[in-house]
């Protein structure tokens, strides 16, 4: 089944939400049978060749699970699949490969209809017994190959001893006809059964369910019966755990075990089930370290206990209506008076207790008990059914006795296995009506407790497993009682499981809580505002666990039943949670449900401020975070009303925070690990203390907040890396806001000292040797209000401007160089642009240029480490300011933008859209629309804008994916057209047709070529585009980060024919210069990066006409005598396939004699042999012999 989600975006014309669509794929039914029918009916032209077979075989694998979801719809074909396969083994000349061929065919099929089914249309007359006996006599049970027809014949002979007839009357004569006696057809059976209950393949669990057909046969238990159970429990006790084969045998034992006596009749069973359970008892299952073992144990063991016990309902379990809506709602219609269905027939409890249980029941129901608190799920649900099982058949006294042992699994002092394995029990007793109305009281507590259930264990938790068991419950609950018996509770479940599906962590808690929610809201119906609810908190809603805890939950809190205890939730279980993501948006969940109940949230301020110096390190985190949001949205409330902050919280409360600091500065917290949580959560108790403007001018607190925040931007290379940024920014912001609230003497106007002191502080900062010190002080610039750089601007543009330039000694400090050029533009927005402005105030004529050229220089920072380009975060983070830069003077004062200094910003920007990298191509090319489509006003001096709007439209700007090379390059290679963009296009284009990416390599070169290609007739296009190809060699001339691709590119674009044009004239300018520039780039080098490149290069100029021929040849032959043999073994073979492509380079008589030279030659001798070779094609080339040049003296 195919599931898909999506949403619609149009809505109606009553302006709602966008409507939630969901597709699913549905079959219809098995469209595929002719398919199929055809398939089968070739399989006997098909088996002898493996290929083909294996082809059939996969083709109706996938054709079968594709109705894995919907396996009924296979059923109206059965029955003429079957038999066409079967048609296949009854014929006694069917080779082996078919016949196995068949069964496997027939094993897919049970697998995805299930054998339950599926064995079900197995012939099973009398004339079937002995084919099948002798066919899987015949087979080898350890052969790993046909294990699908040892399966498959198991499940086919259990069929057949179905029949009604005495197996002794198959037998006939028992004498063969040499004379020697057979075997009885019931004896046969059983060496198979036994012989097959030992396998370690899944014929174990074939061979299980045929112990169940052939034992109850009444002849078969009549004489075998007895030594079976003799022969399994001798098997099991004898079986050694810890040899693995003995497992084996003792898990295809238990299992035989288990099904016969679920199949079994009591009366003949009865005798033999102490024996079993006294064995089981002395061979301690539950106890094994193998949790199949324990399982199948457990199974075994409610087997034994429902055996002991009489197949009859218990008369007073609680009985619900019918489990249809429908039926339930018809009954409801026809009698409206009728007396409630689930009130116990009293007349029969005295009828139902007229027996005595035996004592093993007791035995049986206790390691049922200690099943439930196994360390396995399989097992725990394994006894939670068996709980449920047995308990029905118990008199109502005893029944309770289980119930209230059930009820000791909720103890604190037991483990979460106990509390999971209590939780299935109880949803199991639930539904079957065993848990009475009267129970509810004991037990809805502890569902509570466990719909909560989170302890820590090491670096994580548990108790996931026991809330997603809880909601179960709740699930089970909806259905088995009548909302009258739920009715006291229906307040606590519903905002529980409420709780539970906005605020768990586990996504598959929050959408089981939400199914819960649902069912009992359509079960009951007295769930309050259930349908508005349900509705929104639905299981994809609930599938983001921001969206919960920010939205959903605010929803939620809108109705007054829930308010009050999504907030208690909140203060006492996740404010101090062991993860920090929860208890981060716990705090927002705080803020965000603040204006829900302000007076409450207010009265809950002096609890948190105690919890603020607790010894719990999580909770005096999660304390101080939700102080300060709680604090925050209460002053945004009270600003709404114009009242005062201090009127809003209560009074006590502004000396209580106020002493926080001192008081974790006193206990030394703000050390080690303890700070690196209460740093970023003492920063943003000072943020939002600021924001809210609490009347703390002047106050000495203020003091120790700043020494706080410059300590923690001094520390920050103490911390782990994991919570260095999330410190910093929280520093980073507190400074923001202390600097806007407590520096100003007047409106707009900056304390003089303080402002001397942290501009002075911060810009030393910038020269830091500690790189994160240097970051933090170009962000703490970045983020002073106006009135803290006025008439300080122009000293922290030029401080900044420096940090952005990579020296020689600040190659390393990368991230201080990023976040100098994010500070600018975060300085420029703060200051304003003002074109009549002064330069220590705004940004004006008199530093547009201080702005702009550390950004546009920062454009070019291609700086690489151990961690590979990491000049591209400066890159990104340039583009990003020259974007917020030149808008902010665009709607300001456009007339600051010089010509030059728009053209190379556009120039930049064009060069980073055509490189390499996805994300920073992305990037460029989202800044570039957004300059170019500016339209009020536009960014003035555009070159070209008329052409750019025509290649970039309005609507690319939604529609183009720049990360896809597919699409992006297309309209690149354009700009090559446009003669201010194409040199920086090139240079950006360079590095993708030359680079590693093969995605990225393949859809460049493939624009490049299609641009290459339509100016082929355009000598002067072809012209400017050569000259800008060598400009971009000369100004990277042995920069390797251009030059070597660089010369890949055109070692293609040689190679693709494109400079044709040029080729036809004599000593054409553009070859010969090209030329020089390849022998100048490759002048003293030994790099096998760019050797081979540029000897392709070279074999690419032989194309050019004139003398420069003889010049190219003869730096070729240089290099055939190169003092690397690899680099003369490259360059014989390029030359090689340079004489065959064009053979006009050599007089026809010495072609192939200089071919032969050149592949015969081995070019790893020592030089002085290459050498005389490499002259001897010399002279067939008529090239004058390289000569040595001896070095000048020093």
């Amino acid at each position: 089944m195919t599931l898909t989600v999506g949403k619609n975006e149009t809505s109606g014309d009553d302006g709602g939400e966008p409507e939630l669509v969901v597709k699913c794929s549905v079959l219809g039914g098995f469209s595929e049978s002719d398919e199929i029918r055809a398939l089968i009916a070739s399989l006997p032209e098909i088996s002898e060749n493996a290929a083909t077979k294996e082809v059939a075989t996969e083709k109706f694998l996938v054709i079968m699970d594709r109705y894995q979801e919907q396996p009924h719809l296979l059923d109206p074909h059965l029955e003429w699949m079957m038999n066409m396969l079967l048609d296949i083994a009854r014929n006694e000349k069917s080779p082996p490969p078919l016949l196995h061929l068949g069964f496997k065919f027939l094993y897919i099929i049970s697998k995805v209809r299930g054998y339950k089914i599926f064995m079900q249309l197995f012939p099973h007359e009398v004339v079937d017994v002995h084919p099948v006996l002798d066919l899987l006599s015949r087979q080898n049970p350890k052969d790993p190959e046909i294990w699908e027809t040892r399966y498959m014949l198991l499940l086919w002979l259990s069929m057949t001893c179905l029949i009604p007839f005495d197996l002794s009357r198959l037998d006939g004569h028992l004498d063969s006809v040499s004379g020697q006696a057979r075997e009885p057809t019931m004896d046969r059976i059983l060496a198979i059964v036994k012989t097959y209950l030992t396998v370690t393949d899944s014929c174990r669990y074939a061979a299980a369910v045929l112990v169940s057909k052939f034992m109850t046969r009444p002849d078969v238990k009549k004489k075998h019966l007895a030594d079976f159970l003799d022969w399994s429990l001798t098997t099991i006790m004898q079986a050694d755990e810890k040899l693995m084969i003995d497992l084996v045998v003792m898990d295809g034992t238990l299992q035989s075990l288990a099904q016969l006596f679920k199949h079994g009749k009591r009366d003949d069973f009865l005798q033999h089930a102490p024996t079993v359970l006294q064995c089981l008892d002395q061979k301690h299952l539950l106890e094994s370290n193998h949790e199949m073992l324990r399982k199948l144990g457990v199974k075994l063991i409610q087997r034994l206990g429902l055996t002991f016990l009489k197949p009859r309902l218990a008369k007073w379990r609680y009985q619900r209506g019918s489990r249809s809506l429908a039926a339930n709602l018809s009954m409801a219609q026809s009698t409206p008076g009728s007396e409630t269905p689930g009130t116990p027939d009293v007349e029969m409890r005295d009828q139902e207790e007229d027996y005595d249980i035996p004592e093993e029941v007791e035995t049986v129901i206790e390691q049922l008990l200690v099943g439930l608190k196994d360390t396995e799920t399989i097992v725990r649900w394994s006894a939670a059914k068996g709980i449920g099982r047995v308990t029905g058949r118990l008199p109502k006294e005893l029944a309770d006795e289980v119930v209230e042992s059930v009820l000791a699994c909720f103890s604190f002092q037991e483990t979460d296995n106990a509390w999971h394995g209590g939780c299935l029990a109880l949803a199991e007793l639930g539904r079957r009506g065993l848990l009475l109305p009267s129970r509810l009281a004991n037990v809805v507590p502890l569902i509570l407790k466990a719909l909560t259930y989170d302890e820590k264990r090491g670096a994580c938790s548990v108790g996931s497993n026991v809330r997603d068991a809880a909601c179960y419950v709740c699930w089970a609950f909806a259905r088995a009682y009548e909302p009258p018996e739920l009715t006291p509770f229906v307040s606590q479940i519903a905002s529980a499981l409420l709780i539970t599906t906005v605020f768990d962590r586990s996504v598959n808690c929050r959408r089981a809580a939400s199914a819960a929610f649902q069912e009992n809201v359509g079960r009951q119906g007295t769930f309050p505002h259930g349908i508005d609810i349900v509705t929104t908190a639905d299981y994809f809603a609930v599938g983001n666990i921001s969206n919960c805890y920010l939205t959903i939950s605010v929803y939620i809190a809108s109705f007054p039943d829930y308010t009050q205890a999504m907030i208690d939730h909140l203060i006492a279980m996740k404010i101090n949670h062991w993860n920090d993501e929860i208890r981060d948006l716990a705090t927002k969940a705080l803020h965000n449900l603040t204006p829900q109940a302000p007076e409450y949230m207010a009265s809950v301020l002096p609890q948190l401020l105690q919890s603020t110096t607790s010894s719990d390190l999580h909770g005096r985190h999660g304390a101080i975070l939700a102080f300060a949001e709680i604090t925050h949205a209460l002053y945004k409330l009270g600003a709404d009303v114009n009242r005062p902050v201090t009127d809003v919280i209560p009074a006590g409360c502004l000396e209580g925070f106020k002493g926080i600091h001192k008081t974790l500065l006193d206990k030394k917290q703000y050390r080690s690990f303890s700070g690196e949580l209460m740093r970023p959560a003492m920063c943003s108790l000072i943020e939002k203390m600021s924001l809210s403007k609490m009347p703390l001018k002047d106050d000495p607190v203020i003091e120790g907040w700043q020494w706080l925040i410059d300590d923690t931007l001094k520390s920050l290379h103490l911390m782990s890396s994991r919570t260095r940024d999330v410190v910093r920014d929280s520093a980073i912001g507190a400074l923001a806001a202390l600097c806007e609230e407590y520096y100003q003497v007047g409106p707009g106007q900056a304390d003089p000292r303080i402002q001397d002191l942290l501009v002075s502080q911060y810009v030393a900062g910038l020269k830091s040797p500690e790189v994160l010190t240097r970051s933090s002080s170009a962000l703490a610039l970045g983020c002073l209000p106006k009135c803290m750089a006025r008439t300080r601007l122009q000293q922290i543009l030029e401080s900044l401007g420096g940090a952005c330039v990579a020296g020689q000694k600040e190659v390393s400090f990368t991230e201080g160089r990023r976040d100098a050029v994010r500070a600018i533009a975060q300085l420029c927005v703060k200051v304003g642009v003002s074109a009549q402005g002064t330069p220590d105030s705004v940004i004006c004529s008199g530093n547009i240029g201080q702005v702009y050229r550390p950004l546009l220089h920062s454009m070019g920072d291609y700086t690489t480490d151990s961690r590979g380009d990491v000049g591209s975060w400066v890159r990104e983070a340039a583009m990003t300011s020259l974007m917020e830069v030149t808008l902010l003077v665009v709607s300001t004062a456009p007339e600051l933008l010089a010509p030059d200094l728009v053209e190379r910003m556009m120039c930049c920007i064009v060069q980073q859209a055509a490189e390499k990298i996805d994300r920073y191509r992305a990037h460029a090319g989202m800044v570039f629309l957004r300059l170019l489509h500016c339209s009020d006003p536009a960014v003035p001096h555009i070159h070209h804008r008329e052409e750019l709007l025509s290649i970039f439209p309005v609507e690319t700007g939604t529609t183009l994916n720049w990360n896809a090379s597919s699409h992006a390059f297309p309209y690149i290679t354009q700009l090559l057209g446009l003669e201010h963009y194409r040199y920086h296009t090139l240079l950006g284009l360079t590095v993708s047709v030359g680079g590693l990416t093969s995605s990225t390599v393949r859809f460049s070169s493939q624009s490049l070529f299609e641009h290459l290609k339509g100016i082929q007739q355009d000598s002067t296009a072809l012209g400017h585009f050569g000259d800008a190809l060598l400009k971009v060699f000369k100004d990277n001339l042995r920069h390797d980060r251009v030059s070597i691709p660089l010369l890949k590119m055109l070692d293609m674009i040689l190679s693709n024919n494109c400079f044709e044009v040029f080729a036809t004239q004599e000593d054409h300018p553009f070859c010969v210069d090209l030329l020089a520039l390849c022998k100048e780039e490759i002048k003293r080098s030994m790099s096998m990066q760019k050797l081979p490149s540029c000897i392709a290069v070279f074999c690419g100029l032989i194309q050019f006409r004139g003398p420069v021929r003889k010049l190219v040849l003869s730096q070729l032959l240089v290099l055939l005598g190169h003092g690397l043999f690899a680099v003369r073994k490259e360059t014989a073979g390029q030359m090689y396939e340079m004489l065959l492509t064009y053979d006009d380079v050599v007089d026809a008589e010495v072609l192939d004699e200089a071919m032969t030279l050149l592949s015969d030659t081995n070019w790893e001798n020592d030089l002085a042999t290459v050498r005389t070779f490499r002259n001897q094609l010399s002279d067939m080339l008529g090239v004058p012999r390289p000569q040595l040049v001896a070095k000048s003296p020093a």
